[in-house]
């Protein structure tokens, strides 16, 4: 039973990190038809911004500060801009491919400027053990498991409870309807990157402690978020939530119980379930689209 309550607490909280970067894929997707398969590497950038503030001699709270910076300006601001703009007027395939050149120039270009080895990373929580009905666990999983809820929780908050997010969420549902009725629609777009860029950050000093700082730490990380906002409903910012969590925990339980050389096998085993029998996903709903 102890084991049991180990594995399904450090398992949302490596799920809570899964639904950050995959709220992220959901909000591109419903604001601007953006899929981002660069988007494992958006988590792996943040580390390196703030590793590089670091060895320049800034404190560790003021190199996240200028890592979350430099997030919301090159991944949220520059991306779209520069990318998402210019390519989605020749469809969403092209972008798609031109996301993954995208993932792996960063890639390259990490392992060529700043270092092909791993490295390590302060964590925000220092690691404890503590004993919770007879199971040892970490304060470091407590802690990302409250900062990725807390950020959740603020992200509904605003979607839900201020006037931007509502123009953010009719903006989402009919871009046309809310441009006649006068929401500035590319400001509300805009919108939806910069959060995408805060969340990656978040999720990269939450992931990064755990895993070192390393050029390759992304690719793992982007498909599992992928497949929890597939998992979840990708058309909705509450089933990515679901689907990250899910993954974690279902992750951890199957490397456990099952088999660790199995485990890469059970979150695609789990996707083509949802794609068989539920293909909107859990919370998802089904969408028409005129062909």
């Amino acid at each position: 039973m102890s084991t049991l309550i180990n594995l399904i607490i450090s398992g949302l909280a490596t799920g809570s990190i899964y639904a950050l970067v995959a709220i992220g894929f959901t909000l591109l997707w419903q604001t601007s038809q953006t899929i981002n398969f660069a988007q494992g590497e958006f988590v792996m950038l943040p580390a390196f911004f703030m590793l590089a503030a670091m060895n320049a001699g800034f404190p560790f709270w003021a190199a996240i500060l200028i890592g979350m910076a430099l997030s919301m300006l090159i991944l949220g601001v520059a991306f779209k801009r520069m990318l998402v703009d210019p390519m989605l007027k020749h469809g969403v395939l092209p972008l798609a491919i031109a996301t993954m050149a995208l993932s792996l120039a960063m890639k390259e270009s990490v392992k060529q400027f700043y270092s092909a080895e791993a490295q390590p990373f302060p964590s925000l929580i220092p690691s404890i053990d503590l004993h919770v009905l007879g199971a040892v666990v970490s304060t470091q999983s407590l802690g990302v498991l409250a900062v990725g809820i807390g950020a959740v929780v603020a992200l509904q908050f605003l979607l839900t409870r201020t006037s931007v997010g509502h123009q953010m969420q009719a903006t989402a549902q009919n871009p046309t309807t809310a441009r006649i009725l006068g929401i500035p629609v590319e400001r509300m777009i805009m919108y939806s990157f910069l959060i995408n860029a805060g969340l990656v950050a978040i999720a990269s000093v939450l992931v990064t402690p755990l895993y070192l700082a390393k050029f390759t730490s992304g690719e793992t990380l982007g498909l599992a978020a992928f497949i929890a906002a597939i998992v979840g409903g990708f058309n909705q910012v509450r089933g990515a939530i679901v689907g990250g969590l899910l993954l974690g925990v279902v992750d951890n339980l199957a490397a456990t119980y099952i088999s660790t050389q199995y485990r890469a096998a059970v979150p695609l085993m789990l996707l083509i379930a949802v794609i068989l029998f539920r293909p909107q996903g859990l919370l998802g709903s089904a969408e028409e689209r005129t062909v």
